[in-house]
């Protein structure tokens, strides 16, 4: 009864707005929002109970090609149905609309339990088990992007090529340039705010038409629900605008790529206390929080995948444009993989450097968790700090901590780890290899402009 009064009233009180219907939107495995429109009569529907959402989007890929290589979805199982929940709690408005907007979840087939191939409860799944051991997680993203003077149609008419950045030049942090531009920097926290995916920096990185947005943290699920949503609303601010954003890892070999940090620390669920700090460990570092940065160098390389999951990604893991090339850390160390950021109890934290903007938030989040929990629970031993260049120390590093330097050989890892079926589960574990394996597929049909440049007339 309470719920049915509950709905009522958000009935009632969406019509004396003027609303007349409301925009949910789910998470693929790339991390790419998908979504409709629906009438109020249709949203009372779905309020206690489960819709349908065809379950294609976990069967073909960021082009909408159907794999052909999935046992989870695809012509064999006709595309049926998946059943779906909104997220009640994920209410926000969408500037310029007044469209109340709700995140929805896959379930199971019975409607209850969590769906093994959905990305955000494969997160909700390693969140469990944080929460499970006493922690809750704190969590702040940072993504870098580059935005351009054109559209949807203008970049395929050039064919990706001769693109016009929205500034030109290298010129990090400028002042210059975030003033001129400042009616969009201004327009774009504010239109975040209104999302509610608070922006606590944005400035201009390194690059013609760089922008890195620091976002506000905030706990476990809904730092992550911020990030998704981030990636996918700063593009239409952008397009809105006859601009385009790309969180592509690196769409020029020339500049450097675009990262997708993350920044974590873990509090006691009973008391709030912050775990990682302590007065008189090593930087401040507590034992809990060294085994938490060993269980993340530890099992980096074989969860790379999952936080590199493009053929692309890889472009940017190269040594001395600002990406790690191996599973180190060091204490306020820009160039390991992980980076410790001394200071108070509050701000005590370990910044994940190896992301890339082209990451699935709720996945890269769930692997480095997860690393880290299996750190915990294991009392893995982290090992000395990286000082200074870590790229000049690299050859001299274990086998175990060099990163792969493209997806192939990245998912062959993911492949050989127990650990992630432990953590994520089989069937997803086995889909999104699937998946991984089918862009790598794709990418080795394709003749790029390098090997006509090379071979066309020459060979």
């Amino acid at each position: 009864m309470e719920k049915m009064s509950e709905l009522q009233d958000k009935i009632e009180a969406y019509k004396e707005e003027g609303i007349h219907r409301v925009k949910l939107a789910i998470t693929d495995i790339d991390g790419v929002l998908r979504g409709k429109y629906i009438s109020l009569d249709k949203f009372a529907s779905l309020f206690n109970t489960t819709g349908g959402f065809c379950d294609c989007v976990f069967g073909w890929d960021v082009n909408d090609t159907l794999y052909d290589n999935t046992h989870f979805t695809g012509w064999h199982t006709a595309y049926p149905d998946a059943l779906f929940k909104l997220d009640l709690a994920t209410e926000r408005r969408i500037p310029g609309e007044n469209i109340p907007f709700f995140i929805a979840d896959f379930v199971d087939k019975d409607g209850k339990g969590s769906h093994p191939v959905c990305p955000r409860n494969a997160f909700k799944r390693i969140l469990k088990k944080a929460n499970d051991m006493g922690f809750g997680i704190n969590q702040a993203f940072e993504y870098e992007f580059f935005v351009f003077d054109e559209t949807p149609h203008t970049i395929r008419e050039k064919n990706y090529t001769d693109l016009k950045p929205l500034t030109p030049g290298m010129f990090g942090y400028s002042t210059i340039r975030n003033t001129t531009q400042g009616e969009m920097f201004n327009a774009l926290m504010d239109y975040c705010a209104e999302l509610d995916i608070p922006i606590e920096g944005l400035h201009c990185e390194t690059g013609p038409g760089v922008w890195e947005a620091a976002l506000h943290y905030d706990e476990g699920l809904a730092s992550v629900d911020k990030a998704s949503l981030f990636k996918t609303f700063a593009k239409v601010f952008f397009q809105q605008r006859d601009l385009m954003a790309t969180f592509m890892a690196r769409w020029n070999l020339s500049l450097p790529g675009q990262s997708g940090h993350i920044h974590q620390s873990l509090y006691d669920l009973k008391t709030n206390k912050p775990l990682f700090y302590d007065a008189a460990g090593t930087h401040n570092m507590s034992e809990l929080m060294q085994h938490y940065i060993a269980g993340q160098i530890h099992y980096l390389k074989p969860f790379l995948s999952l936080c590199a999951p493009t053929i692309n990604s890889y472009t940017r893991l190269v040594k001395g444009f600002w990406a790690p090339t191996a599973a180190t850390w060091g204490y306020e160390n820009r160039t390991g993989a992980l980076r410790v950021i001394g200071g108070s109890p509050k701000s005590q934290r370990v910044e994940f450097r190896v992301g890339s903007a082209d990451a699935n938030p709720y996945l890269a989040s769930a692997a480095m968790l997860g690393a880290g929990l299996l750190g915990i629970e294991k009392k893995l031993t982290l090992p000395e700090p990286i000082q200074g260049n870590a790229y000049a120390t690299q050859d001299s590093l274990p086998h175990e901590w060099q990163l792969p330097t493209n997806l192939k050989e990245s998912v062959a890892n993911l492949k050989q780890s127990p650990e992630a079926v432990e953590l994520f589960g089989e069937e997803f574990i086995q889909h999104f290899i699937a998946t991984r394996e089918w862009e790598v597929r794709e990418y080795e049909k394709a003749i790029t402009d390098w090997q006509l440049k090379r071979y066309f007339e020459i060979i």
